[in-house]
């Protein structure tokens, strides 16, 4: 059995265990507005967050099997209504790339066109570069993965095009979402992470008040973002360099994704980790359930898979 069918007997494994355990209530998503929970005595709403289930890798071939977890937000066990597989709910991704990145980044804009082109039929993408004060986007969302392809250029490798601050046009890049269906999202980030738009105290990943707004609207729209680090054509020190790498650390972390790097220099290549990013949103599912908390304010968020080989990747929350 190849690495592909397992993973998709996985996720089949999955959605048939929820199935049986009563997990899975087959209902609508309720619309926008939420519906009454009289259990609660009070309203619930539909939340739908992008979760990624992974078996860790063993020496011995990954039978098939049922993969049980439990979902709680706030503490409280809450009611699945639904999990769309990848078959069933086409990826919708943004590849973002900091238009100042050092010159051995320009090699890569090969393997990413050719990764743009490997996605699934149906997918939807959009090519962006975060430059100064804007984000350029090259091809808007489309389901023509060779024009989205086309769109993918090397960056321009000047100081002068840096950005300062690259999460203000993630959120920007993020508004576009709003016009897309809700389901699988994701972002694939190519950035040195560095905010110094208030000098340099503000590149560490706890002080940045851009990132943690990134954060939030990417936790909002249900995106997870997949973070690439390359340092800039700036020549940023090691110590910033490190304080990048932990901000799109933390960016992946909390909105259900994954960072790479390679140390505090540019990668040799991306294709490891172009591979990985493959691999996990081909296991990504968009998973809907009915939250009890209508509070304002942020809700904390856990799945935790019942087997010690499995990995489940999900936000850390949402802000209402």
């Amino acid at each position: 059995m190849t690495r592909m069918r397992k993973t998709k007997a996985l996720l089949i494994a999955a959605v048939i265990s929820l199935l049986l355990t009563g997990q899975l209530v087959v209902q609508g998503q309720g619309g926008q507005g939420g519906q009454r929970d009289d259990r609660k005595g009070g309203w619930a709403k539909p939340i739908t967050v992008p979760v990624t289930i992974r078996v860790r890798e063993r020496k011995r071939e990954v039978e098939m099997r049922f993969v049980d977890y439990i979902l709680k937000e706030d503490g409280e066990l809450q009611t699945i209504l639904s999990m769309r597989k990848p078959s069933e709910n086409p990826i919708t991704l943004a590849i973002l790339i900091q238009d100042d990145l050092v010159s051995s980044v320009s090699t890569e804009a090969k393997g990413l066109a050719n990764f743009v082109r490997r996605l699934p039929p149906g997918s939807r993408v959009m090519i962006g570069y975060i430059r100064t004060g804007t984000l350029d986007v090259r091809r808007k969302f489309t389901t023509d993965l060779e024009k989205a392809a086309k769109s993918v250029r090397p960056p321009m490798g000047l100081a002068s095009a840096s950005p300062y601050n690259p999460f203000v046009e993630v959120i920007e890049g993020l508004r576009r979402f709003d016009s897309q269906p809700l389901g699988r999202r994701a972002i694939m980030l190519v950035s040195d992470g560095l905010d110094t738009s208030r000098g340099a105290d503000s590149s560490s990943p706890g002080e940045s008040l851009d990132l943690q707004r990134a954060i939030n609207e990417a936790q909002r729209r249900s995106v997870a973002i997949y973070s690439i680090y390359s340092p800039s054509a700036n020549g940023a020190g090691s110590l910033l360099g490190l304080n990048g790498q932990g901000s799109l650390e933390r960016l992946s972390n909390e909105t259900g994704g994954r960072a790479f790097f390679e140390g505090t220099g540019a990668p040799v290549s991306f294709d490891p980790f172009l591979k990985e990013i493959d691999a996990s949103i081909s296991m990504q599912i968009a998973l809907t359930y009915l939250s009890t908390h209508p509070a304002k304010g942020f809700h904390r968020l856990e799945i935790k898979p019942l087997e010690r080989d499995v990995e489940i990747r999900h936000p850390a929350g949402y802000p209402r």
